[in-house]
């Protein structure tokens, strides 16, 4: 357990009351960031405070009118999702460099340049978002914050989002070993042939092109046809 002078503070307000909580600084980070998937062990001090620098305890009806409840995890709970989190300014950089590259991530994988058809490079992107002044926020969703990062990016950078089909012909040397490469990303048809061949379709998405051909060609040591197909 982490002593008291080195633990965070949660606040929520409501209804012109204040609510702190004393939190572990590692293990909140951990939580926030969804590696640590339940509250145990992020309370130092399992006490509700009206301020809880002067360790002045909040009152059970007040927590209770304001909460609906009295359980210190869910207590807790509703203060990490509505509430402030004082994390350190290292933490804070950390998270908003963990969630911005997740972000990015989301969007390489899906999209695609309209005028080539070819995956966006992530130099363009990470250069469109700083041209656009991109806001990562630490504790929102990556999902919700890509949509507003495409939103503000096609200003600046034309981009679609669709499947596309790619044909491959593994030889039989390779075809056992690769197919559960291949299932991993998404076969839609598939023939084996009699002399042990494997011809297969797959749908990706258009953002995991190149990814998809390194992977495949990684895996035949360059011994594979592929063609995209046309919709």
């Amino acid at each position: 357990m982490v002593s008291l002078d080195k633990a965070i503070i949660a606040t929520y307000e409501k209804d012109g009351e204040k609510f702190e909580v004393f939190l572990d600084p590692d293990k909140t980070y951990e939580y926030l960031d969804g590696r640590k998937k339940d509250l145990h062990g992020l309370l130092v001090v399992e006490e509700v405070f009206k301020n809880a620098q002067k360790a002045e305890r909040q009152t059970a009806s007040a927590i209770n009118k304001a909460f609906g409840t009295t359980d210190i995890l869910k207590v807790l709970e509703i203060i990490l999702a509505k509430g402030n989190v004082q994390l350190t300014t290292e933490q804070r950089r950390k998270m908003v460099e963990e969630k911005r590259k997740r972000v990015m991530d989301m969007i390489l994988k899906n999209a695609i340049d309209p005028r080539t058809n070819a995956p966006i490079p992530p130099q363009r992107l990470e250069l469109a978002m700083e041209q656009v002044k991109v806001h990562i926020d630490p504790f929102k969703p990556a999902e919700q914050q890509a949509e507003e990062v495409i939103k503000a990016l096609k200003i600046v950078l034309p981009m679609k989002f669709e499947k596309i089909r790619i044909a491959v012909k593994v030889p039989s040397e390779y075809a056992v070993r690769t197919y559960g490469t291949l299932k991993s990303f998404g076969i839609v048809q598939e023939q084996w042939l009699g002399n042990g061949d494997l011809i297969a379709v797959v749908e990706i998405p258009g953002g995991m092109q190149g990814d998809f051909i390194d992977r495949i060609n990684k895996a035949t040591h360059g011994n594979v046809e592929t063609k995209m197909l046309q919709k």
